[in-house]
């Protein structure tokens, strides 16, 4: 069976190159989410076994929905992505419990390396 993520990103086309690179592998995206809150609300709705989290989004950041959905299940595997520049937000995201982290824009072959670790494939 396929492994089930969901996909959190505030941008659109963020969202379609990941969802892209992950239907080429193998995996299936089972959702998407356009900010934090939709995030844990979609997370309660949708079980996945891997989220792919945007650091900087509207509403409800991505660390502040990684703590969220820690909080509903503290074995949630999440792995993080941001822009350059970002490492003081990664080095958060980490201690908050994400398992990894993923920079823009992304290489197919680090997205895959990330969720096959992280998944422990």
């Amino acid at each position: 069976m396929a492994n089930r993520i969901l996909i959190v990103d505030d941008a659109a086309f963020m969202r379609m190159m990941i969802r892209d690179i992950l239907s080429k592998n193998g995996f299936e995206v089972v959702g998407e989410a356009q900010d934090g809150s939709q995030a844990i609300e979609k997370f309660k709705e949708l079980r996945p076994d891997l989220i792919t989290m945007d650091i900087t989004m509207p509403e409800m950041d991505g660390i502040a929905a990684l703590k969220e959905i820690k909080k509903v299940d503290p074995a949630a595997k999440v792995i993080m992505c941001s822009a350059m520049g970002q490492q003081a937000m990664v080095i958060d995201a980490i201690q908050a419990g994400a398992k990894d982290f993923i920079v823009k824009p992304f290489q197919a072959d680090r997205v895959i390396e990330a969720i096959n670790k992280t998944l422990g494939a």
